[in-house]
């Protein structure tokens, strides 16, 4: 997935956040979950434009390494790009939060959901 990314970068092709959310997802179900934030960040550095599917991709990545501040930051970054925080958004930061046992947290975040 990442090979197919930089072969449409350095063929000059255009792309949008779901080349990018199709490598992110790629990344966070495996160890590469640090790249998987690399490449979150290009594409706010590129100006692309991400939706609730790459920022539920990249809370999942972080989920999924015990790193429920990183996840949480993420998540709310959501709101700050005005990206509506969906069921998927909500259920990836709780786990995050599971994960790193930070049980108050969930808990809010269940009751913000209701």
């Amino acid at each position: 997935a990442l090979l197919a990314l930089s072969w449409h970068e350095f063929n000059k092709y255009e792309l949008n956040c779901y080349h990018y959310s199709a490598v992110v997802a790629a990344c966070a179900k495996t160890s590469m979950w640090t790249r998987a934030l690399q490449l979150f960040s290009v594409m706010a550095q590129k100006e692309v434009q991400a939706n609730a599917i790459i920022f539920s991709a990249v809370i999942s990545a972080c989920e999924r390494n015990y790193e429920w501040e990183k996840a949480l930051g993420i998540f709310s970054m959501m709101t700050l790009s005005k990206v509506e925080l969906d069921t998927i958004s909500y259920s990836a930061a709780i786990s995050a939060c599971e994960k790193g046992s930070e049980w108050v947290k969930a808990l809010q975040l269940v009751s913000e959901m209701a």
